[in-house]
């Protein structure tokens, strides 16, 4: 009974003394981004963003290009989190996405996007334009 004691005191106590680690831990990032872009059956889009992640800000890059039925051009101000993140090299990569969508003059748009490091990311804000698509996305987000 001594030594089960003794024991459990021992674990106790390595259990007080040695902290969790956090960077194994997920976390969620506040991302921002603005996008414009174009197209007629196929389509593409450039823009800029920030991605806040444990109380840094990460500048980035977004190219992409959809496929299907894409018609006109947008200018767009997403804002959103990032889920799924273990490091912030994770949030960079390539992202699919499949949906739609459309704007005349000004609208709301919305985008759930899912990368190959399991992050997953869901935008939404105002765009303005005249846009109508229906089309599967590719988007890749490099960190400057």
């Amino acid at each position: 009974m001594l030594r089960l004691t003794a024991r459990l005191a021992a674990i106790a106590l390595f259990a007080a003394i040695v902290p969790a680690t956090p960077s194994f831990a997920q976390a969620a990032g506040h991302v921002r981004v603005k996008i414009v872009k174009a197209g007629l059956l196929v389509g593409g889009g450039a823009g800029t963003g920030v991605l806040s992640y444990r109380g840094r800000s990460y500048p980035f890059r977004v190219t992409g290009i959809s496929l299907g039925i894409t018609a006109g051009a947008t200018a767009g101000r997403l804002e959103g989190w990032a889920s799924g993140i273990r490091d912030v090299h994770d949030f960079a990569g390539n992202y699919s996405s499949v949906g739609g969508g459309g704007a005349f003059v000004g609208g709301v748009g919305g985008v759930h996007l899912r990368n190959d490091n399991g992050v997953v990311m869901v935008l939404q804000g105002p765009k303005a334009g005249l846009e109508m698509a229906a089309n599967l996305s590719a988007i890749t987000i490099s960190l400057k």
